[in-house]
């Protein structure tokens, strides 16, 4: 293990939630594996092995788990933030909060994009873009959709933080309102688009209740669950609600794009589910060497999310290029040679983080200071970067979403995708996704601030 590893994890502060670090690795490592497990690639193109076998999307009420990430981000985001403010109680905290948070997520999703946009490029003005290599330039970028989902929450931190330190429960149950109205308007009165503000709502919700975590008041986990998973349940039992809580081809409707009050309470049964077992989970990751792994895993983590669909499209590609036949997906054949798929898209996906993760900064682990020194003095913040600083993470929200929904294919032909009521197409979402990131690098100069991760 690295010696850098090696001394973060023993200088840890024994006050440093641990298991929190641990739901974030294992949150992300759940959707990676999800996803090398769900794709069912043929020499015809890419299908999804629910659409295949759907009787298995009830897997996805366990590993659709990135509401965890989300509720685990909330915990974060509320330490950070009130470190900032205390240790700069009287200046403008919100565009040092921004680019505090944002600096580790936006540096390697960046390098993603720089990567793939200039390679779908080549590869369209040589002449290429079709079969394998024309679905993997559509989907390389679909992962993109958390990054922009994420970005939204981190902007919405301060004000929903200021909220919930006033109202506690009341935000959160405005919120669940909100997405109760929202799929009422939709499913009920055919309301147009209205579906949309369910992106907000939904997910904003889960993270609230990362808030009231940091507050020590999620008290009863197992009442949270039980509502949570029996909620669901009765959802897709008697409404419109299709059984997958990820996105399946051709559906209707869809519990992720856009989020329903379904998905919402799936989150809920999650949440409820990890903090039953926080306390073996604490056991667990106080052993040194577990501890290790986890903080080696958290300086790479991202970078190995952005890169995971490469690797495993790789693969594949590998195999048709070799000849290796693909079995009928879900047959006796293909789920044998799974492991093997799965082990070699691991062992690639390890080479794209050991040539990648470079641009993903680790933030420093706290550690304790006999007294206040130079550099932890905040990061002076340019007087009016509020707004700036807004408008920075808007455009950068707005770039990564309709990235992850247009792709890189059709680059030369300008083809483009609707990002909730307008077209975007890849060019388009590259500039706002970079004019946004260096709207928000300007707002604040130096690095003292430490993200809280």
């Amino acid at each position: 293990m690295p010696t850098r590893v090696r001394e973060l994890a023993e200088a840890t502060p024994a006050t440093r939630d641990r298991y929190v670090d641990l739901l974030r690795v294992a949150s992300l490592g759940t959707v990676v594996l999800g996803h090398w497990l769900m794709a069912a690639v043929t020499a015809d193109g890419v299908g999804n092995l629910l659409a295949v076998v759907p009787e298995l999307q009830v897997l996805t009420w366990a590993l659709q788990i990135m509401p965890v990430f989300f509720f685990v981000g909330g915990f974060s985001h509320a330490l950070s933030h009130r470190s900032l403010r205390r240790k700069q109680p009287e200046g403008p905290v919100y565009a040092a909060f921004l680019r505090a948070r944002l600096r580790r997520l936006l540096r390697p999703t960046m390098v993603f994009v720089a990567v793939w946009g200039a390679a779908a490029l080549i590869i369209q003005l040589l002449g290429g873009g079709g079969g394998l290599t024309g679905v993997t330039l559509r989907l390389v970028t679909q992962p993109l959709w958390f990054i922009g989902i994420y970005l939204a929450m981190v902007a919405f931190t301060p004000p929903l933080l200021r909220l919930h330190e006033r109202y506690g429960w009341g935000v959160f149950g405005a919120l669940v309102s909100g997405a109760v109205a929202v799929d009422v308007l939709r499913f009920a009165y055919g309301v147009p688009f209205v579906e949309f503000l369910n992106f907000a709502f939904v997910w904003l919700a889960v993270h609230q209740l990362g808030f009231l975590r940091a507050d020590g008041r999620l008290r009863l986990p197992s009442v949270l669950a039980a509502c949570g998973l029996a909620g669901a349940a009765a959802l897709v039992a008697l409404g419109p609600y299709p059984l997958s809580m990820v996105g399946m081809p051709g559906e209707k409707v869809s519990n992720m794009a856009p989020p329903t009050v379904a998905l919402l309470c799936h989150g809920l049964w999650l949440v409820g589910a990890v903090e039953l077992l926080r306390g073996p989970g604490a056991r667990l990751v106080a052993r040194p060497r577990v501890w290790r792994t986890v903080v080696a895993a958290n300086g790479s983590a991202m970078t190995a999310f952005l890169w995971h669909l490469t690797a495993m499209l790789g693969v594949y590609g590998a195999l048709l290029t070799l000849d290796v036949p693909l079995p009928e997906p879900a047959s006796a054949a293909w789920w044998a040679q799974t492991p093997l798929r799965i082990a070699a898209a691991a062992v690639l996906t390890a080479v794209l983080v050991a040539a990648f993760r470079t641009f993903e900064r680790p933030s420093p682990l706290p550690l304790p200071s006999p007294s206040p020194s130079r550099s932890q003095v905040p990061s002076p913040v340019v007087p009016g970067s509020g707004p700036l600083a807004a408008l920075g993470i808007t455009l950068c929200l707005l770039g990564v979403l309709g990235l992850s929904m247009v792709g890189f294919a059709g680059l030369l032909e300008g083809r483009s995708a609707m990002l909730i009521a307008f077209p975007v197409t890849a060019p388009a979402a590259v500039a706002m996704a970079l004019v946004g990131w260096l709207l928000v690098e300007r707002t604040s100069r130096g690095g003292g601030v430490t993200s809280g991760d």
